[in-house]
């Protein structure tokens, strides 16, 4: 089942939502490994099977192996460092912020596709997450290769689209 048919089942009451998956589907601002392996993290980073399930069809003929598993890999460090890096900034002890992680994140060094999309689905996942200080990490590399505005607003509206379909459906189901 694609994006769209997933999409197309919610209830009426999620119409915009349904709406958005069709015109993400269609977004010419993103390059297709950006748009594509951006839905793929997204949502993978739902935790949700049936919209899990969705994505991997929809992306199958449309992203490498190389590029959907760096998709996926984005999805669980970002698990993992959002809610570090989300305490290390909410907390009041301002000592954790001088503490080494000690967290292996070495996909991130290395992910295999070029390190403007792995950037991408991470800050898209962050946005997700609600990890500011990883939010802030991500942009600085993306605007330090140049990428634009537009296309980071792109990815991030790519994550709040899943969300929402991804709790419609989970709440319908």
């Amino acid at each position: 089942m694609s994006l769209k048919e997933f999409a197309g089942a919610l209830p009426d009451f999620a119409k915009d939502i349904r709406l958005n998956v069709g015109s993400l589907l269609n977004e010419t601002v993103l390059d297709p490994q950006k748009k594509f392996g951006t839905m793929l993290a997204c949502a993978h980073a739902t935790g949700h099977k049936p919209l899990v399930d969705a994505a991997e069809a929809e992306v199958a003929d449309k992203l490498s192996p190389e590029a959907a598993n760096a998709a996926r890999a984005a999805a669980a460090v970002m698990a993992m460092n959002n809610v570090y890096y989300r305490f290390v900034h909410l907390a009041k002890n301002k000592e954790y912020g001088n503490l080494p992680a000690k967290l292996r994140m070495n996909v991130i060094a290395a992910p295999g596709i070029d390190k403007v999309d792995f950037e991408l689905f991470s800050l898209a996942v962050s946005a997700m997450n609600g990890c500011g200080m990883c939010i802030d990490a991500h942009e600085d590399v993306l605007k330090k290769h140049g990428v634009k505005a537009e296309v980071i607003q792109g990815a991030v509206r790519i994550g709040a689209v899943l969300a929402a379909v991804a709790t419609v459906h989970a709440a319908v189901a």
